[in-house]
């Protein structure tokens, strides 16, 4: 049975969950049917998970058959929603088009094209009857960057606030790109944005934007939502060294200077994190956006959500960016576990269950080539840097599942694509909601659910040149820092 402070955390959960979703539907209400069917659809996973935890909560359990019953109904709404959003969209595309032909017939009969403008037009590379709405001057120069050796323009396609050009690429992505790019350029300064990018079909094409598309940078709401995120995380942490010491700072203000050390600790971790991510960002000529830290009272933080304020380069930039940040905080949080390991004795501060090391494969296999037999014991003194490196490593393991925003999201998409990382993203949502099943007393997996699905779901942006893969270098130490990902998380047993 909870007890009644578990039992007040799991509604706390729920209910701050469906003020989210709420507020989610009246905001997309704001936007019509398609939004309405988008926010739907990504509703209808968190649905079960949000029953169960109810349920637990009041004392019911549900069986296996239950369960299974429950997320069989789920994806098959989720199925639902998804055809019904892209018919949805297709009414709507179609609905644009008819509305343009009528506008066009009628432009027609009030005034008759000549022959000559006709075969003028029928000269040039084809162009499909939807208005473009780049102005047609731009649109000549721009089609004058196109050549037989670099890429052969045949189609036209409105697309946006820009167009699509279809046609043929005749050489290597990351040469035609470069020249195609240089030639915009020359012609328009910073106006567009080019990018070179896979079809619907499978083959090149190149998109032309104007620069008013370019992510926006941080509001000065935001930078203020960031300042509080940040003083939060500040007071969570401190909080949470308090309980690890074994006592309740918010109830016992005098004693905050025994938090600090641990606080210290948890926050190099943090900064190496954010730092990292940003040194290369500089290196790619990426801006980042202020970190919007995540509080949470369990382990102090859970990270921090950075957006890109400019457009990725290439894959190769997305893939740095993600993996320095938590290579640089994995890899100090995992010295700081080792040598807190190496230097823990009898009488060192800290007190833990044997148990404490069979939350991990990674821990529990160092801990047992440490400790050996003494790990027979039912407590074990352990150092300090030895919490530090365990909250470090599940922290940025936990920024490592390859979903959505997150950094393995990000480097997955950088080295097998988009199709792979939204399959990726659906995989650990499922994955996160059947451990919440199977161990409903820890609410860690619902809270990285929400926190997906309502903050970072969706992938990044296609970067300029989207066609050029990550080389076999990158794609083997993206592969290595997500084994580690999985060989942290996943419960060891002795």
């Amino acid at each position: 049975m909870l007890n009644p402070s578990e039992t007040t955390t799991i509604l706390l959960i729920i209910l701050v969950a469906l003020g989210i979703i709420t507020w989610g539907y009246n905001r997309a209400k704001l936007y019509g049917r398609l939004a309405i069917f988008a926010e739907l659809q990504s509703l209808v996973l968190i649905v079960p998970w949000l029953v169960s935890f109810g349920l637990f909560a009041a004392g019911i359990y549900l069986n296996l058959v239950a369960i299974l019953l429950l997320l069989i109904t789920s994806l098959a709404i989720y199925i639902y929603l998804g055809k019904r959003l892209r018919a949805e969209g297709q009414d709507v595309i179609l609905q644009k088009k008819a509305a343009r032909r009528l506008q066009e017939q009628s432009k027609t009969e009030k005034s008759q094209v000549n022959q000559s403008e006709k075969s003028c037009i029928d000269s040039n590379p084809k162009i499909v009857a939807d208005a473009l709405p780049i102005p047609e001057e731009d649109l000549k120069l721009i089609k004058g960057i196109f050549g037989i050796d670099t890429f052969f323009a045949t189609e036209t396609i409105s697309y946006q606030e820009g167009a699509i050009f279809k046609g043929n690429l005749r050489g290597e992505p990351d040469t035609v790109y470069d020249r195609l790019s240089e030639k915009l350029k020359a012609r328009f300064f910073d106006k567009y944005r080019l990018f070179l990018v896979e079809g619907t079909e499978k083959k090149p094409v190149v998109i032309v934007l104007p620069s008013i598309v370019d992510p926006r940078p941080t509001t000065l709401v935001q930078k203020n939502v960031a300042l509080v995120l940040f003083v939060g995380t500040i007071l969570t942490s401190l909080e949470a060294s308090g309980i690890l010491l074994g006592f309740d700072l918010f109830s016992d203000w005098s004693r905050y200077q025994e938090t600090i050390p641990l606080s210290l600790g948890l926050w190099t971790v943090l900064i190496a994190h954010e730092i990292s991510h940003r040194l290369i960002a500089k290196r790619h000529n990426v801006r980042l956006s202020v970190p919007f830290f995540l509080p949470t009272w369990q382990i102090g933080s859970f990270g921090a959500i950075t957006r890109f304020e400019s457009l990725l380069p290439n894959r190769n930039a997305l893939f740095d960016v993600a993996f320095a940040g938590s290579a640089a905080g994995w890899g100090l949080s995992f010295v700081l576990l080792t040598v807190g390991l190496v230097l823990s004795h009898p009488g060192s501060l800290f007190q833990v269950p044997t148990q404490f090391f069979q939350g991990s494969i990674l821990v529990g296999s160092l801990a047992r080539v440490v400790f050996g037999e003494e790990l027979q014991k039912s407590l074990i003194d352990v150092h300090p840097l030895t919490i530090i490196g365990w909250l470090g490593l599940v922290i940025n393991a936990l920024n490592l599942l390859p979903a959505g925003q997150l950094d393995g999201g990000r480097i997955v998409q950088a080295i097998y694509g988009r199709k792979t990382a939204r399959r990726t993203t659906i995989v650990s949502l499922i994955v996160l909601g059947i451990v919440t099943l199977i161990n409903p007393e820890n609410s860690l997996p619902l809270y990285w659910v929400i926190v997906i699905l309502f903050l970072q779901r969706d992938l990044e942006r296609p970067s300029l040149n989207e066609l050029t893969e990550p080389d076999d270098t990158r794609a083997a130490w993206g592969l290595l820092i997500l084994f580690l990902m999985l060989a942290t998380l996943i419960p060891w047993l002795f």
